[in-house]
């Protein structure tokens, strides 16, 4: 059996002590570096979220009801989707590790892995949630809500779901390419890919949600087909762009040709991705619990949170890239056995992405009493979305240095660890106590969400000790042979 083990200079790496300026501030490579990395990353998720809040507008101009359904089913496809993410993370630690060592076949047999993987979570959960979609979206409804809204809500909901059902299938073959493409540094084509497949659902939503051009008016169910079609869409391209002659991602050529993963490494990679499967199930059904102890204040907590999450995703995405591109770099120098690069870059990766919220609070602040009003919908929805958003700000960057670390910490293969500071605060602070404040008290709902929000300043404080511990600090593959 082949093991896996620290370097002999991982202590001198620990050890080591940086100025602040050293520890916050890089040079003119590091930013360069960064930005290859990053700037691509915002772009297309920024684009990405732009068009969801299109959409969403959109679905808004159906009614209250309709959005609401969307929301809700939205909800319930975010665990999915973190499952599919946090599925691929594990034996995406190893292929960033390889990649940084230079070695290519530990790369494709990665991406091995993770395509066997997506393809047994996504014939489960189509499964599930196709036979379990009424009782799951009923969670959601008020029992306050009036019966016939409640009706009308789930069927929309379920329809909705039907349909989106689909596209979870190109959904799952697209993580597995544009992961392993992000970790390998070169994130141009997932850009584009993503960007051509936005614009690809955008129309399809205008003509299909309101019947344009004589195609027929589908309302939510047209939101739902045109989401499908961009996927397809965008997996086409990375398909197309990964195994074409002479590609840049040479790590493809050849890679599908068999499924073969060397027995030495299936257990590794397992025994890193179980808890990152584990912790992104859990910790995305935190989030649906928290918006179900949301819910019982009302159907139109759910809208205005619904608008407000839409809205803030946009401010929010250029830490959110921050942070996945620290996992990226931090995890290369692991692998290239530059564990004293690796530990100044994470300090500086950590001060960039709260630096970042400064400027983007200020804006989703500025912003936050306009983008509401376009709604087709309650004007108390609105105030209350403006309000949320507002939180939202307020907290963008504590919510950004949590973020951050959990990718630091993960670059070194510490998923145990990202398992307990992510899905178990989540679960024994952040829930209870919606819980508790939404049950048993009268307070505001906004209020309690203020509450909650500001919870994560003690994630924030145990993410720096594990941060300037060097825990995390582990080249993982460097006697692992893949031959």
């Amino acid at each position: 059996m082949t093991k896996t083990f620290e370097t002999s200079n991982r202590e001198e790496a620990i050890a080591y002590r940086f100025t602040l300026k050293e520890a916050t501030i890089g040079n003119a490579a590091f930013y360069r570096r960064v930005s290859t990395v990053v700037v691509p990353m915002i772009i297309q998720n920024t684009l990405s979220n732009i068009v969801g809040l299109l959409d969403n507008i959109m679905v808004g101009q159906v009614g209250t009801l309709p959005m609401s359904a969307v929301a809700i089913v939205n909800q319930i496809l975010f665990i999915f989707y973190l499952c599919i993410w946090g599925s691929l993370a594990g034996a995406g630690i190893f292929s960033t590790q390889f990649f940084g060592k230079g070695d290519m076949d530990g790369v494709r047999y990665s991406i091995r892995f993770k395509a066997m993987t997506a393809a047994t979570i996504c014939t489960i959960a189509v499964l599930f949630l196709f036979f379990a979609k009424e009782p799951l979206i009923s969670l959601y409804i008020s029992a306050e809500t009036p019966p016939d809204a409640a009706a009308a809500t789930l069927q929309y909901g379920m329809s909705y779901l039907d349909i989106m059902l689909i596209g979870l299938i190109p959904f799952s073959l697209t993580q597995v390419y544009a992961s392993a493409m992000r970790e390998s540094g070169k994130t141009t084509l997932p850009m584009a890919a993503g960007m051509i497949a936005m614009v690809v659902n955008f129309i399809f939503n205008a003509l299909l949600i309101f019947g344009l051009f004589g195609l027929p008016k589908l309302g939510v169910l047209g939101a739902a087909t045109a989401t499908v079609i961009s996927r397809f869409t965008e997996l086409g391209i990375v398909m197309v762009g990964a195994h074409r002659p002479h590609s840049t991602y040479g790590f493809f050529r050849g890679v599908f040709r068999s499924l073969y993963v060397p027995g030495h490494l299936v257990k590794p990679i397992i025994l890193k991705s179980l808890p990152l499967l584990c912790n992104e199930f859990l910790w995305s059904l935190a989030q649906a619990a928290l918006l179900q102890a949301y819910s019982v204040r009302g159907i139109a907590v759910i809208a205005a949170m619904n608008i407000s999450g839409t809205i803030s995703q946009i401010f929010n995405e250029v830490f959110l890239s921050i942070g996945n591109s620290a996992g990226i770099i931090v995890g290369q120098e692991l692998g290239a056995d530059k564990l004293v690069n690796a530990r100044r870059s994470a300090w500086r990766m950590a001060a960039l992405s709260v630096a970042s919220t400064l400027i983007m609070g200020l804006l989703l602040a500025i912003f936050a009493p306009l983008i509401p009003q376009v709604y087709n919908t309650e004007p108390e929805i609105r105030a209350m979305a403006t309000r949320c958003i507002w939180v939202v700000a307020l907290v963008m960057p504590i919510n950004s240095f949590a973020n951050v670390s959990y990718f630091i910490m993960r670059s070194g293969g510490k998923t145990a660890i990202t398992f307990i500071f992510d899905s178990c605060f989540a679960w024994l602070i952040s829930v209870p106590a919606a819980f508790l404040l939404t049950h048993f008290t009268t307070l505001p709902v906004l209020t309690v969400f203020l509450m909650v929000s500001l919870l994560e300043f003690l994630k924030c404080v145990i993410g720096f000790l594990f941060i300037r511990s060097g825990i995390w600090v582990r080249n993982i593959v460097s006697h692992t042979q893949t031959a």
